[in-house]
Protein backbone atom coordinates (compact mmCIF):
# COMPACT_ATOMS: atom_id res chain seq x y z
CA UNK A 1 0.00 0.00 0.00
CA UNK A 2 1.46 3.19 -0.44
CA UNK A 3 0.00 6.95 -1.50
CA UNK A 4 -1.02 7.73 -4.62
CA UNK A 5 -0.03 11.45 -5.55
CA UNK A 6 1.37 14.51 -3.97
CA UNK A 7 4.20 15.33 -2.16
CA UNK A 8 4.44 11.82 -0.55
CA UNK A 9 3.85 10.15 -4.16
CA UNK A 10 5.07 6.27 -3.78
CA UNK A 11 5.84 6.37 -0.10
CA UNK A 12 5.25 2.79 0.97
CA UNK A 13 2.95 2.81 3.63
CA UNK A 14 2.96 0.40 6.94
CA UNK A 15 -0.25 -1.95 7.28
CA UNK A 16 -1.03 -4.48 9.94
CA UNK A 17 -1.15 -8.26 9.16
CA UNK A 18 -4.37 -9.58 10.28
CA UNK A 19 -7.93 -8.56 10.32
CA UNK A 20 -8.05 -5.90 12.72
CA UNK A 21 -8.01 -3.25 10.35
CA UNK A 22 -8.74 -3.70 6.59
CA UNK A 23 -6.89 -0.99 4.29
CA UNK A 24 -8.67 0.31 1.36
CA UNK A 25 -6.91 -0.62 -1.60
CA UNK A 26 -4.74 1.03 -3.64
CA UNK A 27 -6.98 0.70 -6.60
CA UNK A 28 -10.06 1.64 -4.80
CA UNK A 29 -8.75 4.96 -3.22
CA UNK A 30 -7.01 6.41 -6.20
CA UNK A 31 -10.82 5.75 -7.97
CA UNK A 32 -11.95 7.54 -4.66
CA UNK A 33 -9.76 10.16 -4.90
CA UNK A 34 -10.41 10.63 -8.74
CA UNK A 35 -13.94 10.85 -7.94
CA UNK A 36 -13.59 13.05 -4.99
CA UNK A 37 -11.14 15.68 -7.34
CA UNK A 38 -13.65 15.92 -10.02
CA UNK A 39 -16.05 16.89 -7.39
CA UNK A 40 -13.88 19.03 -4.83
CA UNK A 41 -11.85 20.33 -7.54
CA UNK A 42 -8.66 20.22 -5.51
CA UNK A 43 -7.13 19.67 -1.33
CA UNK A 44 -5.68 22.43 -1.31
CA UNK A 45 -6.65 24.09 1.79
CA UNK A 46 -9.41 21.49 2.61
CA UNK A 47 -9.95 20.55 6.60
CA UNK A 48 -10.10 16.34 6.63
CA UNK A 49 -11.28 13.93 9.05
CA UNK A 50 -11.00 10.54 8.90
CA UNK A 51 -12.86 8.81 11.12
CA UNK A 52 -11.88 4.22 11.45
CA UNK A 53 -9.19 5.74 10.49
CA UNK A 54 -7.36 2.18 10.66
CA UNK A 55 -3.84 2.91 8.92
CA UNK A 56 -4.43 6.52 7.77
CA UNK A 57 -3.80 6.12 4.67
CA UNK A 58 -7.14 7.93 3.30
CA UNK A 59 -6.22 11.63 5.38
CA UNK A 60 -2.42 10.95 4.46
CA UNK A 61 -3.70 10.32 1.18
CA UNK A 62 -5.75 13.84 1.27
CA UNK A 63 -2.67 15.57 3.18
CA UNK A 64 -0.32 14.23 0.13
CA UNK A 65 -2.72 16.34 -2.47
CA UNK A 66 -2.57 19.50 -0.53
CA UNK A 67 -5.38 19.41 2.50
CA UNK A 68 -4.37 21.78 5.30
CA UNK A 69 -5.10 19.38 8.24
CA UNK A 70 -6.12 16.11 8.86
CA UNK A 71 -8.07 14.68 12.24
CA UNK A 72 -7.42 10.86 12.47
CA UNK A 73 -10.03 9.33 14.82
CA UNK A 74 -9.86 5.60 15.74
CA UNK A 75 -9.94 3.83 19.09
CA UNK A 76 -7.47 0.98 17.87
CA UNK A 77 -3.83 1.30 19.63
CA UNK A 78 -2.22 -0.60 17.11
CA UNK A 79 -4.20 2.24 14.39
CA UNK A 80 -2.87 4.74 16.63
CA UNK A 81 0.72 3.45 16.29
CA UNK A 82 0.24 2.65 12.76
CA UNK A 83 -1.03 6.69 11.69
CA UNK A 84 2.14 7.72 13.55
CA UNK A 85 4.46 5.42 11.71
CA UNK A 86 3.03 6.39 8.13
CA UNK A 87 2.29 10.24 8.73
CA UNK A 88 6.02 10.26 10.09
CA UNK A 89 6.93 7.75 7.11
CA UNK A 90 5.06 10.35 4.48
CA UNK A 91 6.88 13.59 6.28
CA UNK A 92 3.15 14.50 7.05
CA UNK A 93 3.47 15.33 10.72
CA UNK A 94 2.72 19.02 10.62
CA UNK A 95 -1.46 19.33 10.79
CA UNK A 96 -2.41 15.80 11.61
CA UNK A 97 -3.66 15.12 14.21
CA UNK A 98 -4.47 11.59 16.14
CA UNK A 99 -7.71 11.23 18.48
CA UNK A 100 -7.47 7.75 20.07
CA UNK A 101 -11.34 7.28 21.22
CA UNK A 102 -14.23 5.54 19.53
CA UNK A 103 -16.00 8.00 17.02
CA UNK A 104 -19.01 7.91 19.33
CA UNK A 105 -16.84 9.90 21.94
CA UNK A 106 -14.47 11.94 19.61
CA UNK A 107 -17.20 13.68 17.46
CA UNK A 108 -18.94 15.52 19.93
CA UNK A 109 -15.67 16.35 21.43
CA UNK A 110 -15.54 18.45 17.74
CA UNK A 111 -18.46 20.24 17.94
CA UNK A 112 -17.69 23.69 16.34
CA UNK A 113 -15.33 22.74 13.78
CA UNK A 114 -16.06 22.12 9.87
CA UNK A 115 -14.77 19.69 7.39
CA UNK A 116 -14.35 19.66 3.72
CA UNK A 117 -14.35 16.14 3.19
CA UNK A 118 -15.23 13.42 6.15
CA UNK A 119 -13.91 9.67 5.09
CA UNK A 120 -15.65 7.02 7.41
CA UNK A 121 -14.67 3.66 7.04
CA UNK A 122 -15.97 1.29 9.81
CA UNK A 123 -15.70 -2.05 10.21
CA UNK A 124 -17.92 -3.96 7.59
CA UNK A 125 -21.19 -5.36 8.76
CA UNK A 126 -21.78 -3.19 12.13
CA UNK A 127 -24.17 -0.58 10.27
CA UNK A 128 -22.39 2.00 11.96
CA UNK A 129 -22.33 4.58 8.72
CA UNK A 130 -25.86 6.19 9.66
CA UNK A 131 -25.42 6.61 13.60
CA UNK A 132 -21.97 8.50 12.16
CA UNK A 133 -23.43 10.86 9.65
CA UNK A 134 -26.20 11.39 12.44
CA UNK A 135 -23.68 12.44 15.03
CA UNK A 136 -21.75 14.29 12.02
CA UNK A 137 -25.02 15.93 11.61
CA UNK A 138 -25.82 17.04 15.38
CA UNK A 139 -22.74 18.50 15.79
CA UNK A 140 -22.69 20.21 12.65
CA UNK A 141 -19.28 19.16 11.23
CA UNK A 142 -19.93 19.15 7.46
CA UNK A 143 -18.91 22.31 5.73
CA UNK A 144 -21.67 23.73 3.72
CA UNK A 145 -19.56 22.42 0.66
CA UNK A 146 -18.64 19.53 2.13
CA UNK A 147 -18.94 15.55 0.99
CA UNK A 148 -19.16 13.06 3.50
CA UNK A 149 -16.85 9.39 1.99
CA UNK A 150 -18.29 6.38 3.54
CA UNK A 151 -16.93 2.95 2.59
CA UNK A 152 -19.02 -0.37 3.09
CA UNK A 153 -19.37 -3.63 2.42
CA UNK A 154 -21.00 -4.21 -1.06
CA UNK A 155 -24.93 -5.05 -0.94
CA UNK A 156 -25.05 -3.19 2.79
CA UNK A 157 -28.53 -1.00 3.04
CA UNK A 158 -27.24 2.22 3.69
CA UNK A 159 -30.28 4.82 3.90
CA UNK A 160 -30.81 7.83 0.60
CA UNK A 161 -31.02 10.52 3.13
CA UNK A 162 -29.27 10.63 6.55
CA UNK A 163 -30.35 13.67 8.67
CA UNK A 164 -29.81 16.81 6.64
CA UNK A 165 -27.53 14.53 3.97
CA UNK A 166 -28.47 13.15 1.00
CA UNK A 167 -26.44 9.89 -0.74
CA UNK A 168 -24.96 11.78 -4.25
CA UNK A 169 -23.43 8.72 -5.55
CA UNK A 170 -22.41 5.55 -5.19
CA UNK A 171 -19.77 2.71 -6.39
CA UNK A 172 -18.61 -0.45 -6.43
CA UNK A 173 -15.29 -1.99 -6.27
CA UNK A 174 -15.43 -5.79 -5.93
CA UNK A 175 -16.55 -6.26 -2.45
CA UNK A 176 -16.85 -2.59 -1.57
CA UNK A 177 -19.33 0.14 -1.49
CA UNK A 178 -18.18 3.88 -1.35
CA UNK A 179 -21.18 5.97 -0.46
CA UNK A 180 -21.03 9.91 -1.14
CA UNK A 181 -23.11 12.13 1.02
CA UNK A 182 -23.37 15.53 0.71
CA UNK A 183 -26.07 18.48 2.10
CA UNK A 184 -29.43 18.11 0.70
CA UNK A 185 -29.99 20.68 -2.20
CA UNK A 186 -32.55 22.65 -0.98
CA UNK A 187 -35.55 23.33 -2.63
Amino acid sequence: MRIISGSARGTQLATFDGAEIRPTSDRVRGAIFSILTSRLGHFSQKRILDVFAGSGAMGLEAMSRGAASVIFVDQGQQAKQLIQTNRTRCHLDKNTRIIHQSAQKALPNLNGQQFDLIFMDPPYGNELIPQIIELVAEYNLLSPDGIICAEEQRNTEIPQHIKRYEQQDVRHYGATSIYLYSHTESV
